[in-house]
């Protein structure tokens, strides 16, 4: 089992930014892939990022792509998406998500694992 904490989220203004963190716990981190995902007020969950188990691999919504990135610290079991230029639309929960896959997954059911997610509310 693989235990994933998120945390980071918080309220701003329109062009700020946040840093989000997850934390995983349980099984060893790697190779798992994590992705992060979010998801507003009566919408489906939606894929915004992922990262492949080195490090070496990303990818990106077209939604984010250029304001957000995704890093990941295989010490510290920790994976981060740097969010910003924040708009409106942006607000929603984030959940981060781990898959146990050397590829690079961008679909929610690909992932075995999920957060309670940590929300982010950006004001106009």
């Amino acid at each position: 089992q693989v235990r994933l904490v998120e945390s980071g989220g918080g309220a701003v203004q329109a062009g700020g930014s946040l840093r989000l963190s997850c934390a995983a716990s349980g099984r060893t981190f790697s190779p798992f892939a994590m992705g992060w995902f979010r998801q507003a007020p009566g919408k489906e969950r939606e894929f915004v990022a992922a990262i492949s188990w080195s490090g070496g691999s990303t990818y990106y919504s077209d939604s984010v792509k250029g304001r957000f990135t995704i890093s990941r610290d295989n010490v510290k079991n920790t994976v981060y998406l740097q969010i910003g230029s924040l708009r409106p639309e942006d607000t929603a929960g984030y959940y981060c998500a781990a898959a146990t896959t050397y590829n690079l997954p961008t679909t929610r059911g690909d992932y075995d694992y999920w957060g309670q997610g940590t929300q982010v509310t950006v004001s106009s």
